[in-house]
């Protein structure tokens, strides 16, 4: 089944040149089926190739995906056209009274700032919590899983002495939960992000369970026991280019910045990229719909 997104978002060109079945809410509304209903609240200052990446990911499925896109109301993007946003996002006001079978929240690169001083902090906490009782399933990436391990847990997060940056070897701690089903034992996954949690903290919280981890990158998948609330600390959704175009930006910008681990064939950026992350976000995003969206949550959402 297709993912169901409008003709004119342009992920749907994107998506129909690399053969993944996007399908219009025209055509999709003449089928007697019930898409799953996400909800992805946006919060990546390059947001067209985030809805993008996030589309790919849900595409590779066999159910039937409705995409509703969420910005934030208190805070004015500076890097997407307003008239895209007016287009293809709803506020939190217009869709705080619906229900939805699962929830992405994405990164955002305001890692060093205190939470409370994000400017839409509290817009984000409403959101939050609303996922706890108009959500099935929330998935929490990066940033995203940071805010809502602090809203949720009070687990804090800390600087970290240089960027972590790059494509990080990982090991599967529990490989009979159903999110990480058919995962080998070792898998790799980008990182980007300058801030961590610490392990004792998330062992020390009876309802978090880890479920992956890497030597160097740290804790990278939790999720509550019922698979209602998940937290990715790294960025499966990436594309093959993304940790390109960051590092070229900074280094265009003059910054300090480290060459992503583990990216470049032999660490050298004037090589190939090795994308070999590719079939675990496919994987992980697939077992995510099918095991706690599609099969847990009911099939009218007015009983949720």
């Amino acid at each position: 089944m297709p993912i169901i997104i409008p003709n004119e978002l342009p992920a749907f060109d994107t998506l129909q040149e690399e053969n993944i079945f996007a399908m219009s809410k025209a055509r999709a509304s003449s089928q007697d089926i019930r898409p799953l209903k996400i909800l992805i609240v946006n919060l990546m200052p390059t947001k067209i190739k985030t809805e993008t990446q996030l589309a790919r990911v849900l595409a590779n499925s066999p159910l039937q995906v409705e995409l509703t896109l969420l910005a934030m109301d208190s805070h004015e993007s500076k890097n997407t056209d307003k008239s895209h946003l007016e287009t293809f996002y709803k506020t939190f006001d217009e869709i705080k009274t619906q229900r939805f079978d699962g929830m992405i929240l994405t990164g955002a690169p305001i890692e060093t700032l205190p939470f409370e001083e994000v400017d839409y902090w509290d817009e984000l906490c409403q959101i939050m919590e609303f996922s706890k009782t108009n959500v099935y399933s929330s998935m929490h990436i990066c940033w995203g899983a940071q805010a809502a391990l602090y809203y949720h847990y009070g687990i804090k997060k800390y600087l970290t002495e240089k960027k972590v940056f790059g494509v990080f070897e990982h090991r599967v701690i529990r490989p009979h939960n159903p999110l990480v089903r058919g995962f080998d034992e070792v898998f790799y996954a980008p990182h980007s992000r300058h801030t961590t949690i610490r392990k004792n903290e998330v062992l020390a919280e009876p309802a978090l369970r880890i479920l992956a981890e890497s030597d160097q990158a740290g804790i990278h998948i939790i999720a509550t026991e019922n698979g209602r609330q998940i937290f990715i600390l790294g960025h499966q959704e990436y594309d093959k280019e993304t940790l390109a175009a960051e590092y070229f930006r900074d280094v265009n910008k003059g910054l300090d910045i480290n060459i992503p681990y583990n990216y470049f064939r032999d660490d050298d950026p004037e090589k190939e990229i090795l994308f070999r992350w590719k079939g675990h976000a496919s994987l992980l995003f697939s077992n995510w719909l099918n095991y706690y969206v599609y099969q847990e949550t009911p099939f009218d959402l007015e009983t949720l």
